[in-house]
């Protein structure tokens, strides 16, 4: 049966403000590839501010705050630091995600079992202040309890060893981890955490997961950034959004 309620798009803008630090100039500039992403169709902005600024900007999340006309979720670590710039603009959405200095991205769901009682008053403050917060993590059914014990309104699944499966051509790894995705997406949903998912998602890999009817939200950066070269962004992000409401429509 067809779930015809419009799965969300998030793009992520992180890489953009990757290849403007390379040169330390102004130019390619993040709030310029957001204005573009609203303009094709993305449903909300995804920027993770480091703790090492190795791309996001503070000024580029004060003025992506001044400028978009869509939801931004920022993404961050579970630091005092960045607990305060979350709580001075109030984003519509912080997602909480693992982070280490020599990491290439955030690899792996966040641990949210072993650090249950921190977590759980780290996001509390947020709650408070009216964001929305939703905890990166893998389809992992003890990480998705203690994410909703916590009090996480939302979880992220970490798609990266499924598309990086494909990736590599060990199909049966593939077919494993999307099961796995579906079952947690299924179980994290009955227990009313709205579900989104996100990370190396591409062309190749989107559809399964955006079949998925208790998935609400897909945020993607890294392949549209990467496309873009090719396409141009508005194209890469037109047709990423025609695969996803195509894989919807479908079941």
């Amino acid at each position: 049966m067809a779930n015809t309620e419009k799965l969300r798009l998030g793009v992520n803008i992180d890489h953009v403000a990757t290849v403007r630090n390379a040169r330390g100039g102004a130019y390619p500039d993040p709030l310029r590839a957001a204005r573009i992403a609203e303009k094709a169709g993305a449903d909300g902005i995804t920027a993770h501010l480091r703790e090492d600024r190795r791309h996001i900007s503070d000024a580029d999340i004060e003025g992506l705050m001044e400028v978009l006309n869509v939801p931004l979720n920022f993404e961050m670590a579970a630091t005092d630091e960045m607990q305060k710039i979350a709580l001075r603009h109030k984003p519509h959405a912080v997602c909480i995600v693992p982070e280490k200095r020599e990491e290439r991205t955030t690899e792996g769901g966040l641990e949210v079992a072993r650090e249950e009682n921190k977590l759980a008053h780290f996001i509390a403050p947020l709650r408070d202040a009216g964001c929305r917060v939703s905890i990166f993590i893998a389809a992992d059914k003890r990480q998705i309890d203690a994410a909703h014990r916590i009090g996480a309104q939302v979880i992220e699944l970490h798609t990266g060893a499924y598309c990086d499966a494909y990736a590599d051509g060990e199909l049966d790894t593939h077919h494993d981890e999307l099961d796995a995705l579906r079952e947690m997406a299924t179980y994290a949903h009955s227990l009313g955490l709205e579900v989104h998912a996100g990370h190396g998602l591409t062309y190749d890999t989107v559809m399964p997961v955006a079949a998925f009817p208790e998935v609400m939200e897909l945020n993607i950066g890294h392949f549209l950034i990467g496309e873009s070269i090719f396409l141009g962004l508005e194209p890469a992000i037109t047709e990423m959004r025609r695969l996803m409401d195509e894989a919807r429509a479908e079941r």
